[in-house]
């Protein structure tokens, strides 16, 4: 590429992606992080403990499968 083309690709680069600015936020999130820190986490959806249950009963019938599982975590 020659000159002429470089300045062409800075121009379109420059036109195609916008300024980034200061990168500071306009406001402060620590209050917001310290809010969503203290909201209780909603509970386990009904299927994870059905899955739990599940894999519970699984092992009970077929304890040799619990190193199969370990081995895949």
């Amino acid at each position: 590429m020659n000159a002429n083309e470089d300045d062409r690709m800075k121009q379109l680069l420059k036109q195609a992606l916008p300024p980034s600015g200061d990168g500071e936020p306009g406001r402060d999130l620590w209050p917001a992080m310290l809010r969503r820190l203290d909201v209780r986490p909603a509970a386990p959806p009904w299927f994870d403990w059905a899955l739990a249950g599940g894999l519970a009963v699984f092992a009970v019938v077929f304890p040799a499968a619990i190193p199969v599982f370990l081995y895949y975590l």
